[in-house]
């Protein structure tokens, strides 16, 4: 049957409701302890929009309750993170409490665990963030209205433990979903040519890298350091310490170097086949990547997994290799503009970036993992690299600095514009593709309450059984 806009008004109120502020899931629910059913919270008086209310329990979903301030937290929660609460009803925000808690307590039953160390690293890495934004740990204790940083580190951990048991439960249902090319068509065709999705201007784009070369003499300073690093670990030296000191790496430097990993997680070969080598405690030689000279260090190895740490340092560039890369870039830009060669071929033999040098420079989206890039999706920096462009026109040499801190300079071309338009099945499939296997998500998620809600045990107090809920908590 086709989708009428009713129904699609329903799927996107779904998509509203099930995945409603899932970027700041560890930020907006607050601690809450377990509690056997016969246990009541105290009551307090709060102070709330004006009015005094009783504090107390309004839900319990197996063996986690909601209080209802928590729903008064979860609006301070948004409002300080820039969102706008002004649509969003209390029914609506306990609504997604009651999501959070049934994932968590799920998770528990499932076996899912959350080690202290990862709870660790992402405590550190959530309270850089605030102070960044705040001014001070203490600014941000005054915030959470606690009376120390013990008791606020505390209070947050709970937080972030019970943030990632649901969103390790999320995962683990939609993971489990997968999609097949008749589905997808079949999506496409119960879609009505009015409500087809429409896809703003989209820019295929190339590039070819040039990085400057590094001296054999300075690779083995760093490579002398990461030993002298290694050596003094061994002797009593905090790993996590030093990577927070001295690594390059932006992404795991705030939280001691930490990473968890599968071999089917995304990092580059390199560094998979060095973690994947070492026993538990063991720490590697130093080793190269493209990001720089590592060292990891295995915490733990459960089956499949493994938990580590590692240090990164990157080899200094002169301002000699970096003018040496320049006339290198600006000597293949002319070789393409004379028609020497072409800008595919180029990339093929002469860019340093293996990654796209096969594709013939072609960039591949990492959201949509297609070649196409919607200008207003892109990132800033890469808009303004590539917007002012034509087709098949190269830009100037670009010093290149990526997050990691190597320098590299690029050429960019614009080899192909699609022009806004409706959803086309041949052209968009990949698109398409990833709206049916959301659908499928969402339909999936949906199963799992209906199943999980009529096992756990779901109590809702007071007014709030008064609310209409997305799903069916109240068990009618």
């Amino acid at each position: 049957m086709p989708i009428n806009k009713i129904q699609m008004k329903f799927i996107n109120n779904k998509i509203a409701l099930t995945f409603f502020l899932l970027l700041f899931t560890s930020v907006i629910t607050s601690a809450q302890e377990i509690i056997k059913d016969s246990v009541v919270a105290p009551i307090k008086k709060i102070q709330s929009t004006g009015k005094q209310k009783i504090d107390g329990v309004i839900a319990t979903v197996g063996d986690y309750i909601i209080l209802d301030s928590d729903i008064d937290k979860s609006y301070l929660e948004i409002s300080a993170g820039g969102g706008s609460v002004k649509d969003i009803t209390r029914c609506q925000m306990l609504g997604k409490l009651l999501e959070d808690k049934l994932y968590a307590h799920q998770a528990i039953q499932d076996s899912i665990v959350v080690t202290d160390a990862e709870v660790k690293g992402m405590l550190e890495d959530r309270l850089n963030y605030m102070i960044e934004k705040i001014g001070s740990m203490e600014k941000v204790v005054q915030f959470y209205k606690k009376d120390s940083e013990e008791e606020f580190r505390t209070y947050f951990s709970d937080i972030l433990k019970e943030g990632k048991l649901t969103s390790e439960m999320q995962n683990k249902i939609v993971d489990a979903v997968e999609i097949t090319p008749e589905e997808v068509r079949n999506y496409f065709k119960t879609i009505p040519k009015d409500d087809l999705p429409f896809f703003g201007v989209e820019l295929e784009v190339s590039q070819i890298v040039v990085t400057p070369k590094v001296s054999a003499e300075d690779k083995q300073k760093v490579i002398d350091r990461l030993n002298g690093f290694k050596k003094e670990i061994e002797e009593g030296s905090s790993f996590s310490t030093k990577a927070v000191l001295y690594s390059q790496d932006p992404g795991s430097r705030s939280n001691g170097g930490f990473y968890k990993m599968n071999r089917k997680t995304p990092f580059v070969k390199e560094f998979k086949d060095v973690a994947f080598s070492l026993a538990e405690g063991e720490i590697s030689a130093p080793f190269e990547t493209d990001f720089g000279y590592h060292i990891i260090y295995i915490e733990k190895i459960k089956g499949q997994e493994v938990e580590l740490r590692h240090i990164l340092l990157s080899p200094t560039v002169t301002e000699t290799a970096l003018n040496e890369a320049k006339e290198k870039v600006t000597l293949i830009k002319k070789r393409i503009e004379d028609k020497e060669i072409t800008f595919a071929e180029a990339a093929r033999t002469l860019s340093d970036e293996k990654e796209t040098r096969a594709n013939g420079g072609a960039l591949i989206n990492p959201q949509t993992q297609d070649t196409r890039f919607e200008m207003t999706k892109m990132d800033p920096a890469f808009y303004s690299q590539v917007s002012n462009l034509k087709e098949n026109e190269i830009s100037v040499p670009i010093l290149d600095q990526g997050e990691e801190g190597k320098k590299k300079f690029k050429l960019i071309t614009v080899t192909n514009r699609i022009d806004e338009h409706a959803a086309d099945y041949a052209k968009d499939y990949i698109k398409i593709k990833e709206l049916a296997l959301k659908d499928k998500r969402i339909t999936a998620i949906g199963k799992w309450f209906d199943e999980k809600i009529k096992e756990t045990y779901v109590k809702i107090i007071g007014e709030y059984r008064d609310c209409t809920f997305t799903n069916n908590w109240l068990k009618k």
